[in-house]
């Protein structure tokens, strides 16, 4: 069996985690492996270690074992739910972590307009506390807007991987796992 990896790209709010929820339910022996979800367990047992400027190395370390572990120990398909934003880092992911021909290389990308956005974060319920320089979502979403200006931002395009969706609205979720799904079974 070739194992699949779905990388997701987008800014905040756009649905990576809900997308990702709901195509490890409908992908079997899948795995999510979310950033956000290591940040809030730093934020909570180790809020010493939280650095409060430059990078955030004990959550990228939490995140690379999670991911070698996975590749070495499971045969799992896995679903990388980050903004993966910058081309460099989606470059690294699909080229040195899940190279062409032991993975099949998916990328979703979320191109849902600011302004769904800008409505989806005021009425948010999702704690801050996976924050460390942004003191609110709306914050996230200005400086990833304002870092859109560099090259290394870029949107996913088809080279850089074996498949890429793009999603544009809810509606085409359902469409976007199917097909996954049915990659997954050849």
């Amino acid at each position: 069996m070739r194992r699949l990896v779905v990388i997701t790209v987008g800014k905040t709010h756009s649905g990576k985690s809900t997308f990702a929820r709901e195509l490890e339910k409908q992908l079997s022996n899948s795995l999510i492996m979310d950033q956000d979800n290591h940040a809030a367990f730093i934020h909570t047992y180790y809020p010493k270690l939280q650095p409060t400027i430059g990078s955030n190395k004990l959550k990228y370390a939490i995140s690379q074992l999670i991911v070698d572990y996975t590749k070495e120990n499971t045969n799992f398909h896995l679903i990388i739910c980050n903004s993966n934003r910058s081309k460099a880092g989606r470059k690294y992911l699909l080229e040195e972590l899940f190279p062409k021909g032991q993975f099949i290389r998916i990328i979703v990308h979320f191109h849902i307009p600011d302004e769904v956005l800008q409505k989806r974060i005021k009425s948010t319920k999702r704690s801050t506390n996976i924050l460390r320089s942004a003191k609110d979502f709306a914050e996230v979403l200005a400086r990833q807007n304002a870092l859109s200006i560099y090259e290394d931002t870029a949107a996913p395009t088809a080279d850089e991987a074996d498949y890429l969706f793009t999603m544009k609205n809810n509606e085409e979720v359902d469409a976007i796992i199917k097909r996954i799904v049915q990659l997954a079974s050849g």
